[in-house]
């Protein structure tokens, strides 16, 4: 039986499946960041300013992904670039501690999710769009 008595899913081939948010359509929860900015006094705007500059999407990139049909495992996994100094997003968002979540792209939904809350919550640009230490002077994108 082991020390713990539990058998792992993956020796019994059992196959994990993906969580429901992956398979989401990206352009059902764009809406949903907008709505959540403009409640607080925030513009779309700025939700574009922070999604561009986290993923390397430019405008007219992004919204050509809230028309189409892609799902936020594609609209993360073809991100052009992800933007470096991401991994100074940290802090709790529904709960969750951002930089606890283990998941990669679980992670980079948080990191975003986190973001917006911080828009919503009336922080300013400046201080959502994380700068690295040495000063890289990215405000808007990842260019």
């Amino acid at each position: 039986m082991g020390v713990t008595g539990l058998v792992s899913p993956m020796f019994m081939g059992v196959v994990m499946s993906k969580h429901r948010i992956f398979t989401m359509s990206f352009a059902r929860v764009y809406p949903c960041y907008v709505t959540k900015a403009q409640k607080k006094g925030r513009t779309q705007e700025e939700v574009d300013l922070i999604i561009c500059w986290l993923t390397g999407y430019d405008l007219s990139e992004l919204h050509g992904c809230v028309k189409g049909d892609m799902t936020i495992e594609d609209f993360f996994g073809r991100a052009p670039a992800m933007h470096p100094a991401r991994h100074l997003v940290t802090g709790v968002v529904c709960g969750v501690r951002v930089e606890d979540v283990e998941d990669p792209l679980m992670r980079e939904i948080r990191i975003l999710d986190k973001m917006i809350d911080e828009l919503a919550k009336g922080k300013v640009m400046e201080k959502i769009l994380r700068r690295l230490p040495d000063g890289d002077g990215t405000t808007g994108t990842n260019q």
